[in-house]
Parts: structure tokens; C-alpha cells; sequence
């Protein structure tokens, strides 16, 4: 099962076969209340408030936003900007923990999801602070909250984790298969659908089979090994891979009929109804030739980069750059101050050695960005247009379907630095269109 485009990287899996372990509790946590598509919510404590873990520390601040919640029981010490993985700082919650690590009192199981109504789910899902867990963080109640006129009839769950180094999602599907499992039948239930399709790269069998066997017998899941190939993992490539529906040009999977989960947010969803835990923590990998102790750890949201990587060992005297995420859309860092967020899947630290250093130079028009493009663009003309100020032209050429996987600039022999290039031209291109519907 594929799709056209894409490029074969090394993948580099070096915790694949680590299992998630726990960080031990820390005496201070730096947590940012955005930190998810859409709306930040509204700060509900203040400096010097005791709080436990769990409770809510902020509250949405419309339907497309979710709370963020004590990662431990502790003291308010600050409400102030701090340090942030997208570069400038924002306002954070700053927790001096007490070393009880005490759960909020009103942490409590909502109930059995076979038998509660969707509307009650989906709330559950909102007030636990669910977002989605492969990088996105889009809130999981929006997701599951589809208008009336764009039926869903399939649930799609993303397993395939293709970014090179990564391990996060690959270690949930062996360790919470039947999380993973009761979580797409929750979701099923939320979306009122009948059928449900889990695709999981084929360099992964493994976890495959885990979910296979944890799979309860009455629940309608397919299983299906995919390629290994970047960018698998993209909502729109998986849809295409599994079931041939193509989402159409500025469209999204449910204009298919299809809604499109994460394994590890599956998980989180029964966590937070079966077991009333809201989403305080997240399986991050911590990885990369400069880490002293590679691992898959379970860590507390609003722990600090610094923290971690203490955790690990440490780092080597040559490290060249940390980047939340994978090398190919992964946020270069450089703060160590820099909290775990909710979306944060991973931290890769390279060596000096490891990171290229070079000028993007003129294209050649040799093709190689056309061939690896999975969206079927034109990368050369777009960088040509970007380059030329050819604003105006950008929408022409499609720039606003790119999804930034960075499978061009990895093919490209002139090193040119073309997602940068797409990322200016899109914000370009709308400023264009703004100014344009403001004359109209």
C-alpha cells in the first residue's frame, strides 16, 4: 500500500526496541497554556495557589480549545512568559512541586464508553485536554465533532510514524495495545461509524501483531502493513494508502468521509474516560548520537529540555543541534529552558559532524523535488516564485497544498532551503489575498 512522491531516508530507529520508562518526579515544571491549534485557554489559578495533579489550570477559551492541567501536585511560584519550543516566549504556569504527586479529587472515571452517549465522550475527551499526539495537536473533541453536512463513514488510525528516529508511537502500540484498541472503539462510538482501519509501516510488523491480538473480536478494525516511505504519516497520503479516497486540494479527510487518529491519542482517550486521568504526561523519545542514554520515556508535560536530557545522561561534548520532533519537521531548539508539550514526540540531539553546514545555490532544474514531492507539486517553480517575490503567483502554483514534510529540500542537489522558502511563500501569498479582499 502506497502512494506516488515521496523518499527513503534512513531511518535510524534507535529506540525501537527500548521500552517506555517513567522520568522520576522533578521539583519544577514550565507549563505553557497554548499549546495545541487554536485558542489558548483562560488561566484559572494564581501565584501561590496550591494545585494537585490534574486539575485544570486553565479552561477553554471557545469550542476549539482544551485545558492544560498540573503535570503534579505543588504551588503556583509564577505566572509569567517563559522560554517556548516555537521561539518566542509565552505565558506558562511555573509549578513548584510538593513531592506528593496527589491527583485531584475530581479525577475520576466518567464512566463505561460503551454505554455513554457521544456528546459525553466527546466533553470528557475536551475537559481531560486531549489533543493530537502526532504532532498536529489539534483538539481531538473538534475532531470528533464533524458538521452534519460531511458524513464520516471511516475512522482511520495512524500508526505508520515515518519520521527517522522516532520510536514514541511504536513503543505504545507493544505496551498499550489494548488502550490503543479500546480507544478507536471510543472514537467509533463518538463518530457513530462502523468501520475502522489501523496502517502501520511495514518496518514495524511487530506492533502490528500487537494490536492484532489485543483486538477485541466485536470490534470492526482492519489491519494493514504499509510501505516504508516518508512521508507515510501525512493524514492525506495514509487516506490514500488504505482505502484510495483522495482528499481534494484544500480539503481535509472528512470532505472523504474519513476522520484520521493518532495510535498514542486512541490511547489517551480511554485513559482519560475508562481511568478519569487527564492528559498531564506523553510518551517522548529521546534520541540521537549526541544523547549519552538513548530512551523512550514517559514525561510530565512542562518538563524542561534541560531535565531530560539530565535524565539521559546527558549530552556529548560535540552537540550540534536539538530538535523537538524528527530532522525532517521537527523545531530546531535553542533554549534548554524549552518545555515538553503536548505534541512534543521526541527530542533528537546530533553531533557537530551530523549537522551539514552549506549555501543554497541556483536550481538546476534537474527534477529530483518533482519526482520526491508526495503532493504532486511543482517545488522548483514554487522556490523560483518565492524567490522572484512572484506573490501573486504562488496560489496558481499550489503552494498552500504543501505539507512541509521537506522530502524536496532532502533530494535537492543545490541545497536549496525550500521549505523555508514555502513556509514565507504561504504567509505571503495570503497577505496577498487579504489585501486583495480588503479592495473588493
Amino acid at each position: 500500500m502506497k502512494f506516488k512522491g515521496g523518499i527513503h531516508p534512513s531511518y535510524l530507529k534507535l529506540t525501537a526496541g527500548l521500552p517506555i520508562e517513567a522520568m522520576p518526579l522533578l521539583e519544577r515544571y514550565l507549563v505553557p497554556i497554548g499549546q495545541h491549534i487554536g485558542a489558548p485557554g483562560d488561566v484559572v489559578v494564581e501565584k501561590g495557589q496550591a494545585v494537585k495533579r490534574g486539575e485544570p489550570l486553565t479552561r477553554p477559551a471557545g469550542f476549539v480549545s482544551v485545558p492544560v492541567h498540573a503535570p503534579t501536585s505543588g504551588t503556583v511560584k509564577k505566572i509569567a512568559d517563559f522560554p517556548h519550543p516555537l521561539g518566542r516566549p509565552q505565558l506558562s504556569i511555573e509549578l513548584e512541586a510538593d513531592g506528593l504527586d496527589a491527583w485531584w479529587e475530581s479525577a475520576a472515571p466518567v464512566g463505561d464508553w460503551r454505554t455513554l452517549a457521544p456528546a459525553a465522550l466527546r466533553d470528557a475527551i475536551r475537559d481531560a485536554g486531549i489533543v493530537g499526539l502526532g504532532g498536529a495537536t489539534f483538539p481531538t473533541h473538534v475532531k470528533l465533532s464533524p458538521p452534519e453536512d460531511k458524513p464520516i463513514d471511516l475512522l482511520v488510525v495512524n500508526g505508520a510514524e515515518c519520521e527517522p528516529y522516532l520510536t514514541s508511537d511504536h513503543r505504545i502500540m507493544l505496551e498499550q495495545a489494548v488502550d490503543v484498541c479500546e480507544g478507536v472503539g471510543l472514537m467509533m462510538r463518538v463518530l457513530g461509524v462502523g468501520r475502522a482501519m489501523v496502517g502501520v509501516e511495514d518496518n514495524k510488523p511487530d506492533a502490528l501483531e500487537a494490536l492484532r491480538r489485543a483486538c477485541p473480536p466485536d470490534l470492526p478494525l482492519e489491519f494493514r502493513l504499509l510501505e516504508t516511505k516518508y512521508p507515510q504519516g501525512s493524514e492525506k497520503h495514509l487516506i490514500y494508502a488504505l482505502c484510495k479516497r483522495e482528499v481534494p486540494a484544500g480539503g481535509l479527510p472528512m470532505d472523504v468521509g474519513v476522520v484520521v487518529q493518532n495510535v498514542g491519542t486512541a490511547a489517551a482517550c480511554v485513559q482519560a474516560v475508562r481511568d478519569g486521568r487527564p492528559m498531564t504526561e506523553r510518551v517522548v523519545t529521546v534520541t540521537g548520537s549526541a544523547v549519552m542514554e538513548p530512551r523512550n520515556l514517559m514525561v510530565r508535560i512542562g518538563t524542561t529540555l534541560q531535565d531530560v536530557l539530565d535524565h539521559c545522561g546527558g549530552v556529548t561534548g560535540d552537540l550540534g543541534k536539538v530538535i523537538y520532533g524528527g530532522p525532517m519537521m521537527g523545531m530546531v531548539q535553542f533554549d534548554l529552558e524549552c518545555p515538553v508539550l503536548k505534541g512534543t514526540s521526541g527530542i533528537l540531539c546530533l553531533k557537530e559532524s551530523e549537522v551539514t553546514q552549506f549555501e543554497g545555490r541556483a536550481c538546476i532544474r534537474c527534477g529530483n523535488c518533482v519526482d520526491a514531492c508526495p503532493m504532486l507539486l511543482v517545488p522548483s517553480r514554487m522556490g523560483v516564485l518565492v524567490e522572484r517575490s512572484r506573490w501573486e503567483d504562488l496560489g496558481e502554483a499550489c503552494v498552500t497544498d504543501c505539507i512541509e514534510c521537506g522530502s524536496c529540500a532532502y533530494v535537492c542537489p543545490s541545497r536549496r532551503p525550500l521549505v523555508q522558502y514555502f513556509k514565507r511563500g504561504k504567509l505571503e501569498w495570503r497577505a496577498v489575498q487579504r489585501r486583495q479582499d480588503s479592495h473588493a
